[in-house]
């Protein structure tokens, strides 16, 4: 059996689906794989998904778009790839407090935003907020990354960086009411989260084995469409306690028509990254034009 190592951005949700789904079903053993699954919650975010890439201890991770543009634009770049998107479509938006008098991102100016330290976040969030006719002046706090979300619902914070199919559907089963705003309206052309990211210089050597897992991991998240309730049932014993109340099934009727088809599941639209990466230089979150074949790769889609 092929060992994997696949490093999740977080603890495991609607997103990391598939995954769960192909590790007990038997889909990556089938292919000779034997799958390991780990999470930040192991040491509490000390160490990125995308580090552990870089540091070997991992095969592939999820991290979004930005760790790749990182990665490869930092002091000693490492050749940090993008080879498959979980969503076809991004479901992150900024969630606010609905009494914390924030009607659109213009006011959001003066107001505390929880953030997760990502190199080019908060330059996106202030961008938004310029966009809507904002200053862009945040009082940013950096708290535990897996504590941020309880930033929010404790008031601690008045905005953070959410996926609507996950803490978007357990603020709707709480007493908690948000709000939402979409970066697309207003004029950022975001793009993939999660990205599933290798390491470029093992591609050639381990493109068989890659192909394979990429494969099996294909199979799990339409497996999910074709059979919900027994997939959610599968997710359900793999969530920590904190997120057992979830509405799993609400989760996956948001998520499913994003996992993709037979045909474009994982599948990089070049052009929106290229959109993206070419905002990111314009809008001086970096300070050299990128690439976009240096940074995603369809290859191991075939």
């Amino acid at each position: 059996m092929q060992q994997l190592t696949i490093a999740l951005d977080w603890t495991p949700n609607i997103n990391h689906i598939g995954f769960f789904i192909a590790q007990e079903k038997g889909f990556y053993k089938d292919r000779g794989l034997d799958v390991t699954l780990v999470d930040p919650s192991a040491d509490n975010y000390q160490i990125t998904p995308a580090k552990k890439i870089e540091l070997g201890q991992a095969d592939f991770a999820l991290c979004p778009t930005e760790s790749v543009i990182s990665y490869r634009t930092k002091s000693k770049a490492f050749p940090m790839i993008g080879v498959a998107a979980i969503l076809q479509e991004d479901l992150s938006a900024i969630a606010v407090l609905a009494n914390a008098q924030i009607n659109s991102p213009k006011d959001m100016d003066g107001k505390t935003y929880s953030s997760y330290k990502a190199r080019y976040e908060d330059g996106i969030v202030r961008e938004m907020i310029k966009n809507d006719g904002g200053k862009g002046e945040l009082n940013i706090v950096y708290p535990d990354k897996l504590g941020i979300w309880n930033t929010l619902l404790q008031g601690e914070a008045d905005s953070t960086w959410i996926f609507l199919n996950w803490e978007g559907v357990a603020a709707e089963g709480s007493n908690h009411s948000l709000s939402y705003f979409n970066l697309r309206d207003y004029d950022i052309p975001y793009s993939y989260s999660p990205l599933l990211v290798a390491n470029e210089a093992t591609l050639d050597a381990q493109e068989n084995t890659y192909k394979a897992f990429l494969q099996a991991t294909k199979e799990g998240y339409l497996y999910s469409q074709e059979a919900p309730e027994e997939a959610v049932t599968i997710l359900q014993s793999m969530l920590p306690e904190t997120d057992k109340d979830i509405d799993l099934a609400r989760a996956l009727e948001i998520s499913s028509p994003h996992f993709g088809n037979q045909t474009n599941w994982g599948r990089l639209d070049e052009r929106l990254v290229k959109r993206f990466l070419d905002w990111i230089y314009e809008k001086g979150l970096e300070s050299q034009p990128l690439q976009v074949e240096e940074l995603v790769t369809n290859r191991l889609l075939s």
